[in-house]
């Protein structure tokens, strides 16, 4: 059955009540350039009548406390740095209708089919707007009573465990809460910015190189909860030590992957994820901190090494870098990468660079605006030449990880998978 989407309404919500008015700075992480896009996400959920008005009352009152949402990003006009002009202007919403079950099309289990043209919010800026919310969201209501919420959230205000904290806020109150459970925090002056002339060029700029000629594809691999449960006693049987499930699923998509691409030998590989860093800081940030406070952890490889390496090894090497991860982190606050002339946030992108995120803990699979956590919560790609993997949760009510992934090109996609269907720790 072919799948319908109708979109009856959309148009801005604002704060339930007056906010304060204003400019309010961004951290210094929060300014970086590979964050001035946006997160596009599909979340699944197997019930939720008349869930776009819930969700917009709901939306209207988590305003409030989280005013700047409602905002709109801004350069100062003297040091030319992204701002948020507290506005109240609000956040998109569209209301939509499909034409069939979840059922029908399966919950969106297959990413490649998904229509996210459909699904996503298409922002229609009146002539009086100017720039676009730092939220959008589309409630598309199915016949069987459940729903898909589309969202698109501005990366500069908040990373994965921000925009996560703002959700399961909207949920509270749309399950009748006086207020969230977290009070949000803005507190985005917990590291200064690099003085200026470690930041600028010394020489020549040097042009960006030419765009990579392959296009990655999707591939889902899905990993049971007792498989992970094994993982992690053979490591704790040979090690005496213990790992975490992003460990084990890191390692292995590395090695299985570089094995896949079949490399020239000794290509150098990187491993790349971003680690949360609240509590690396001195105090820790407060708990309803909603910013972007992260750093990449980089392991470089050999092709040749990885591949012969056992995941016993691969782990304890994403350990070792992992423990280094407060010093480096410390490092970078006091701008010492950038008076080496690095940019930790800018590892090559490039095929033999493989990164991957772990979503299972941000906090949107506990979402719950009155009918139950979401089904799926489904990653949008972003880019078709940025080798991501995403460690996320099985679609309910199965137990264990989905590993969600475009990391390969489309010759290389069955052997990955075929690769991790053999996956061994030893």
């Amino acid at each position: 059955m072919a799948l319908s989407v109708i979109r009856s309404s959309r148009g801005l919500v604002r704060p339930f009540e007056q906010t304060p008015s204003g400019t309010l700075e961004l951290s210094f992480i929060d300014r970086l350039p590979v964050l001035r896009c946006n997160a596009r996400t599909l979340h699944v959920f197997r019930n939720g009548p008349e869930a776009a008005q819930v969700i917009k009352e709901a939306l209207s009152k988590a305003l409030v406390p989280y005013y700047p949402l409602a905002g709109r990003l801004k350069e100062s006009s003297s040091q030319g740095q992204l701002q948020v002009e507290c506005s109240g202007e609000g956040v998109w919403l569209v209301e939509a209708s499909a034409n069939c079950t979840l059922e029908e099309v399966n919950y969106f289990d297959n990413v490649k089919s998904i229509p996210y043209d459909d699904l996503l919010p298409d922002y229609v800026p009146a002539e009086s707007e100017g720039l676009e919310p730092l939220v959008q969201m589309q409630i598309t209501q199915f016949a069987c009573g459940g729903f898909g919420m589309g969202l698109i959230f501005c990366h500069s205000i908040c990373d994965g465990l921000g925009a996560a904290q703002f959700l399961n806020a909207v949920g509270e109150l749309a399950r009748g809460l006086e207020q969230p459970s977290i009070t949000p925090v803005w507190c985005r002056n917990f590291t200064p910015s690099p003085p200026p002339q470690q930041t600028q060029p010394t020489s020549l700029p040097i042009l960006p190189p030419p765009m990579p000629d392959y296009k990655l594809e999707h591939a889902n691999i899905d990993i049971s909860i007792d498989q992970i449960k094994q993982l992690k006693k053979e490591y704790n049987d040979s090690t005496g030590q213990t790992c975490s499930t992003f460990e084990v699923v890191a390692a292995t998509l590395w090695k299985y992957r570089t094995i896949a691409v079949n490399l020239k030998q000794d290509t150098e590989v990187k491993l790349v994820f971003f680690a949360n860093c609240r509590q690396i800081l001195d105090p820790p940030l407060p708990k309803g901190f909603y910013g972007n406070c992260f750093f990449p952890v980089t392991i470089n490889s050999s092709s040749d090494l990885l591949a012969k390496a056992s995941n016993i090894d691969v782990i304890k090497q994403i350990q070792e870098s992992k423990s280094k991860l407060p010093m480096e982190f410390g490092k970078f606050v006091k701008g010492a990468h950038f008076t080496n002339g690095e940019d930790p946030f800018a590892p090559p992108l490039i095929y033999t660079t493989l990164f991957i995120s772990e979503w299972g803990r941000l906090g949107f699979n506990q979402v719950d605006y009155g009918w139950g956590p979401p089904v799926h919560v489904v990653p949008i790609q972003g880019s078709s030449i940025i080798p991501v993997g995403i460690v996320g949760l099985l679609p309910l009510p199965s137990q264990g990880i989905r590993l969600m992934t475009w990391c390969v090109e489309e010759a290389h996609r069955q052997p990955l998978v075929d690769q991790m269907a053999r996956r061994e720790v030893a």
